[in-house]
């Protein structure tokens, strides 16, 4: 298919202070923008300034939630290259998520060649300071305006992006997490291995009364037995007991991050012993208890790591390395950012070249 392109001619001014940008506030002057009709297929790509968009109050995206989304970074290097992480995984995950939401598959390719067009036209609005990023938010969403419930006929898939800095105020600094003992998130045979908003809106309650009481995030555990552990909201965890590192199996509950995805394979590259497994809550008490929970660190796109240095279950307070970052969450940092970065030779073919 051809893009069509229509330049904005009103760009908006870029922010001059990258310290201040924070994550998902800014919007760069374009957007892509696809659509979906029954009996034609995907079709009309174009990239269009960003700007408000219109669809019916009965759209069934606002009643049913049909939508999906992902989330992924284009990186300025210190030559000016420019450089994505990966993007077959998450146009992969994309159409994981459509499977299960009844939404027409996508041409993966096509779509990462789009995106490489839409960077090249907001080039410059990547910025240059240490740790900061352009976050790419592609999504597809249900716009049949018919309040009756089945797979939608009208969809749109469209991209936005945004000038980024650090996902947490901490910055690498250790977080501060809570395990979710009332609510649940998902459950096997769910949605939770999707990226839809549905799983997101289930953990507002829950991320709410944990920031209450000043935690960063909700540790969820499974729906069924609510002992083992799945994820947090925003990542994947790992935690490194005494010369293993586990982390929580992929059951059908929990997103299959890219972040860690890589980071099993960079680790178990390094000689480490990495299992994925079903672990208990009670187990990360014990090895708790008994001095073994070496670390704990979270794994996602937005934040690429985040070192863990409390974990609240109950009552229960648990301080983890002294409430410091780890040596191998430091490292796993280190890598992955010199990695996207360019800083560092790309021996596992990771990163896509935006020319």
């Amino acid at each position: 298919m051809e893009i069509k392109f229509e330049r904005n001619t009103s760009p908006k001014a870029k922010p001059q202070d990258e310290s201040q940008l924070g994550f998902g506030k800014i919007f760069t002057d374009h957007m892509f923008i696809m659509e979906y009709d029954e009996g034609m297929g995907w079709h009309s790509p174009r990239i269009v300034p960003y700007g408000d968009i219109s669809i019916s109050p009965a759209a069934m995206v606002l009643h049913y939630g049909q939508e999906v989304f992902e989330g992924l970074k284009a990186y300025r290097t210190k030559d000016g290259r420019v450089l994505l992480f990966r993007p077959d995984k998450n146009y992969a995950r994309l159409n994981s998520s459509n499977e299960r939401l009844c939404i027409p598959q996508v041409d993966e390719s096509f779509c990462i060649e789009a995106l490489k067009e839409l960077i090249k036209v907001d080039k410059d609005w990547i910025p240059h300071s240490e740790g900061t990023s352009l976050y790419i938010r592609p999504f597809i969403f249900a716009a049949d305006p018919f309040l009756g419930v089945h797979p939608a006929h009208k969809l749109y898939y469209m991209v936005i992006l945004s000038p980024s800095g650090l996902y947490y105020p901490e910055g690498l600094n250790p977080v501060k997490i809570y395990v979710e003992s009332s609510y649940v998130r998902a459950v096997k045979g769910g949605m939770g291995y999707t990226k839809t908003g549905g799983n997101y809106a289930a953990s507002l309650k829950a991320q709410n009364d944990a920031a209450a009481i000043n935690y960063s995030q909700v540790l969820w555990l499974d729906g069924v037995e609510r002992k083992y552990i799945e994820e947090v909201g925003a990542m994947n965890v790992f935690f490194v007991l005494d010369g293993e590192i586990v982390t929580p199996e992929l059951d059908g509950a929990t997103l299959p991050g890219v972040t860690r995805a890589s980071c099993i394979e960079l680790l178990r590259s390094w000689g480490y012993t990495v299992n994925e497994r079903l672990i208990s809550i009670d187990e990360v008490e014990e090895a708790h208890a008994a001095g073994k929970l070496i670390e704990m660190f979270g794994t996602g796109t937005a934040a690429v790591i985040s070192p863990v240095g409390e974990l609240r279950y109950k009552d229960n307070v648990m301080t983890i390395n002294n409430n410091q970052i780890g040596e191998i969450s430091q490292r796993l940092y280190d890598s992955l950012t010199s990695l996207q970065m360019g800083k560092t030779e790309d021996t596992f073919g990771w990163t896509v070249e935006v020319k």
